[in-house]
């Protein structure tokens, strides 16, 4: 499908310019007449206006949230245009005023919320973007993107907590690396001085930690751009579609790390079936969309994999089952939503049950971390306290002898 840039009027007489997909320059004024837009000129867009009409901005997860949330408010009580026009003015951020702005021209040239949003395709997700059209398509758009919020601000709340539960552990164990060189580094080779005048061979573990001190002195830069080697060339082999479906399922099969990846992972796919479910939004579109925003590549297979049982007449809760990825909770939740007409509210609560899950494990599993990593930074420092004790300890031996 090509864009094609045009010049039309409307109803009232007044020109309006724009950029539209079709196959064709007939099928594009086809699509301008179907808009009440009579085409004045409709050519092929130059790549320059098409990148720049692609290209506007990138929405953070908050800004999507926030906008999602402020147009979900707005829609209820004024028109389209109107709500897009205060949300756009408002705005703080450049990016997002730019993109608001730029769908509001769209719209009231005549373009449907959906349509105008799929011309920014870096701001809205193609998920975003069908959920909207389905809310055009039924008159429901106000609720439709009330629960777009809803969805959007329960997945912050996930990544937040995630993040908050990720940081001081993280914090802490950068600060045991770093006390852990500096005494190395700097602690280390002063006290080998005193040592070197005592014309004894020193005890096995002082000679291993000075044999570590001497290598992170003299090797400190060829060890640096080592490490910054290594991480380019495995950022680079996990482009690779095999290795990176290998690393991905190594992930999965870690103990604590791949629970939480397949938690987060069914909790919001629940929640997402949900919302389409109650959108209107056919199941098999949404999943076929959702599969390709996975970062995980063999999450992103199972759910693939669930459009295809679907489409060959399956039920959800089988596709799930043949995933093989969901935990028994959620393909239970799934077949009595199933078998009782109520999916979506099922589906709900399922992903609330996983979300509280995902919370109550992270808790846990954090503060067991904590203290573990205290623990390591403990052992480290001692064995290094202990290497510079032998020694004088052993001279003072000598000396009482």
């Amino acid at each position: 499908m090509a864009s094609f840039e045009y010049s039309a009027l409307d109803v009232q007489g007044r020109s309006r310019d724009g950029v539209i997909d079709a196959g064709s320059a007939a099928d594009a004024r086809r699509l301008l007449e179907g808009r009440r837009l009579l085409p004045v000129r409709v050519e092929p867009a130059t790549a320059r206006a098409e990148q720049a009409s692609r290209s506007r901005g990138r929405f953070s997860g908050k800004d999507l949230t926030l906008l999602t949330r402020q147009l979900a408010t707005l829609v209820a009580a004024a028109p389209l245009e109107e709500a897009l026009r205060t949300i756009g003015s408002q705005s703080e951020r450049a990016p997002v005023r730019r993109v608001v702005m730029a769908t509001h021209a769209r719209v009231v040239e005549g373009f449907r919320l959906s349509d105008a949003m799929a011309r920014e395709p870096r701001a809205f997700p193609p998920l975003y973007r069908a959920m909207v059209a389905a809310g055009e398509g039924t008159g429901a758009l106000p609720a439709i993107l009330e629960r777009l919020a809803d969805l959007h601000e329960r997945d912050q709340q996930v990544r937040g907590k995630l993040v908050s539960a990720l940081v001081y552990p993280a914090a802490l164990a950068v600060t045991a690396v770093l006390v852990v060189i500096a005494l190395m580094v700097f602690v280390v080779p002063k006290v080998v001085e005193q040592f070197e005048s005592m014309g004894r061979e020193l005890p096995l573990l002082t000679r291993i930690v000075i044999g570590v001190s001497d290598a992170l002195v003299a090797w400190w830069l060829p060890l640096l751009v080592l490490l910054a080697a290594l991480a380019f060339a495995t950022t680079r082999l996990l482009h690779r579609p095999a290795l990176r479906r290998r690393f991905d399922a190594a992930l999965l099969r870690l103990p604590l790390l791949g629970r939480l990846l397949r938690d987060v992972h069914a909790a919001r796919m629940a929640r997402t079936l949900a919302t389409m479910s109650d959108s209107g939004l056919p199941l098999i579109e949404g999943l076929a969309i959702t599969a390709r925003t996975v970062g995980n590549t063999v999450l992103r297979e199972a759910t693939g994999s669930m459009v295809e049982v679907i489409h060959e007449g399956g039920s959800l809760s089988s596709a799930m089952k043949r995933a093989a990825v969901f935990p028994p909770t959620l393909l239970y939740m799934a077949t009595s939503g199933e078998d009782s007409g109520r999916l979506a509210p099922m589906l709900d609560r399922a992903a609330d049950y996983l979300e509280r899950e995902f919370n109550t494990f992270t808790t846990a599993a954090m503060s067991l971390l904590e203290p573990l990593i205290i623990i390591v930074l403990g052992a480290m420092v001692a064995v290094i306290v202990l290497a510079i004790l032998l020694p004088i300890l052993q001279f003072n031996a000598l000396v009482a002898g």
